[in-house]
């Protein structure tokens, strides 16, 4: 019955969490806007009127014409773009007469570099697109009407008028920029086959469009030349010629950029300047703003951020939410918090090399000792059986048991470092610290209560003399599994605690294995009595403690990415223990410890003594 009531207060915990995330919140991407798919009309009368004027084919003339239309139309819808209305307007004019081919073309560029300064459209990707994802894309939605190579050959191509284009035209390619070539992606072309792919999200289109002009490029042989992401989304390949060389052209289309720390800092500001713009007519506009600067250009750097200032990286998480959440209020001074925020963001820009956080190192060497020392303890327990049944030589089946699960464990570890380094963000950062949050807990509430324990090891020794008789592998799967339980929920800790500073996890888990060993030698070979009840009280403070830092560090990473709503609340911030100024967290965290207590003060009577531990003889 008292389980049963403080597992109903931590599920009913979990479920407030549960419907907080489940509340609608502002995208985290932007959609697309008449302003943006006006740029991108304009981008295509630059590159295609003059040679439809040159052919004069009447069905070319004529979508070309439809297109103009089209752009005074949004011109005139779109607020951003009201200003521009009277270029368009002239732009029209001469399309619809079919005359000034160079100077439509002209004007088109030069408009639609306006619009995007004036909107702050961004013109970039916020990170090194993933050419790999870009062919698989390609492969799945493109390749049959632009062919497997993109010669514009695929099995569709014969029935379309237009003909899909062959990335490997030189009049193709002469004026195309990624840049042109995602808002293509974004909105497709009106009056020919090439449809929007509204499915894809950003980094897909920019995946994709990054990926056409590898097509036609030979294979790199050497590392590319240092280049922004701005000057590779939006220069053709002539233009990367004329800057870096011919040679250096295929590198720098078919190998992806490192991320540029700076630039996308620089990007961030550009972003919260356009917030601090649109705070006053657009609340919605500049919260979206706000959050893409953080999860677009700061989120991806943190690691480069942490490393050098966890102070300054600490500032900026912290101002981004309370702006985010100025906005949300329509506080006025939401516009002096964006100018905070700038400074911060120019600040992280020159920010130094520190130490990695504490409090990771600590977590992670008590995690080991608390779950290696009740791995330990089964191992004993089974190799007592065997001492006593006198068949101590089938004792090696249960090294190899213990040691091969933790092997497996360590392979879990690394392989989910591998996987989690190229798709961690602070959305299943969260996730991932309520996984570790709900093990934890049921590590520590139930698997390992004191009645729990020793019936625990009854049962071991029972299965362990049954397994006597079915030889090896009986022994060996016990010691295993036994021993695996441990080993992966280990690993599932330490993947949570390393999201901040992997190294001190690394050093903290190592220290904390050096002591371990020490504690078992001690044990068994000086005869060491430990006393197991205190033991066991101090593991299980250690994870429930270890929980409700996990739970704060997980909704504070869901109130970064917009998942959970914020509400600030003063400058309280104790790091160490998962604790930032937001009431939803602090709530949580309160809730979650306050229901512990009273587990405790309802199991307080029911606990078993348990004798010391000491070598079995």
């Amino acid at each position: 019955m008292r389980l049963t009531l403080i597992g109903a207060s931590v599920a009913g915990l979990f479920f407030f969490l549960a419907f907080l995330v489940a509340r609608p919140v502002p995208s985290t991407q932007k959609a697309p806007g008449p302003e943006q798919e006006l740029v991108g009309i304009l981008q295509y009368l630059e590159s295609d009127y003059p040679a439809a004027v040159a052919s004069k084919d009447v069905g070319e003339l004529s979508e070309q014409r439809s297109l103009s239309r089209d752009a005074l139309s949004l011109a005139k819808r779109s607020m951003e773009a009201t200003p521009f209305a009277a270029r368009v307007e002239s732009i029209d004019a001469r399309v619809q007469q079919g005359s000034d081919p160079a100077g439509v073309s002209a004007d088109c560029a030069s408009l639609a570099d306006d619009i995007i300064v004036g909107a702050g459209i961004s013109r970039k990707p916020s990170m090194p697109p993933d050419l790999e994802q870009g062919a698989e894309l390609f492969a799945q939605a493109c390749a049959g009407c632009h062919g497997a190579s993109g010669h514009g050959d695929g099995p569709a191509a014969a029935a379309l008028n237009p003909k899909p284009a062959s990335f490997h035209s030189t009049d193709v390619m002469a004026n195309l920029t990624p840049f042109k070539a995602f808002n293509v992606i974004r909105f497709g072309i009106k009056g020919t086959s090439m449809p929007a792919f509204a499915s894809l999200d950003e980094r897909q289109r920019w995946a994709l469009a990054f990926y056409l002009f590898s097509l036609r490029q030979p294979a790199c042989d050497h590392a590319p030349p240092r280049m922004s992401l701005d000057d590779l989304a939006n220069r053709t390949d002539d233009e990367l010629t004329r800057a870096a060389g011919g040679h250096e052209v295929p590198c720098l289309r078919r190998r992806s950029t490192p991320l540029d720390a700076p630039a996308l800092l620089a990007a961030a500001r550009s972003e919260v300047e356009v917030a601090a713009r649109l705070a006053s007519r657009d609340r919605a506009g500049a919260e979206r703003a706000i959050l893409d600067a953080y999860l677009n250009d700061v989120e991806p750097i943190e690691p480069w951020l942490r490393a050098r200032d966890p102070e300054a990286l600490t500032q900026l998480e912290a101002t981004f939410t309370t702006t985010r959440a100025a906005l949300q209020q329509g506080d006025p001074n939401a516009q002096g918090d964006a100018a905070l925020l700038t400074a911060l963001l120019e600040r992280a820009s020159g920010a130094r090399a520190v130490a990695a956080k504490g409090s990771a190192f600590w977590f992670a060497l008590l995690v080991i000792l608390r779950e290696g020392f009740e791995a330990a303890v089964i191992v004993a327990a089974l190799l007592a059986v065997l001492k006593k049944r006198k068949q101590v030589s089938r004792a090696r089946f249960v090294h190899a048991g213990w040691t091969s699960a933790l092997v497996v464990g360590a392979i879990v570890f690394v392989l989910g470092r591998k996987v989690l380094a190229g798709a961690m963000d602070e959305k299943l950062e969260g996730c991932l610290a309520f996984v570790a949050v709900a093990m934890l807990l049921h590590a520590a509430l139930w698997l390992n209560a004191r009645s729990n324990t020793r019936k625990t090891m009854g049962e071991l020794r029972e299965r362990t003399r049954g397994a006597l008789d079915g030889g090896a592998v009986g022994l060996f799967a016990i010691a295993f599994l036994a021993v695996f339980r441990e080993s992966f929920e280990t690993a599932v800790f330490l993947e949570a605690l390393s999201i901040d500073a992997p190294s001190a996890v690394v050093w903290g888990a190592s220290a904390g294995a050096l002591l371990l060993v020490a504690l078992v030698v001690a044990v068994d070979r000086l005869g060491l009595r430990l006393p197991m009840q205190t033991l066991f009280k101090v593991s299980t403070l250690v994870l429930v403690a270890t929980a409700v830092v996990l739970l704060g560090q997980g909704i504070h990473s869901f109130e970064e990415v917009g998942l959970v709503p914020s509400y600030p609340l003063g400058s309280l911030r104790v790091e160490l223990l998962g604790i930032y100024p937001d009431r939803i967290g602090i709530l949580a965290q309160a809730a979650l410890s306050a229901a512990l207590i009273l587990w405790k003060f309802l199991t307080r009577s029911h606990e078993p003594r348990l004798p010391g531990l000491h070598p079995a003889g």
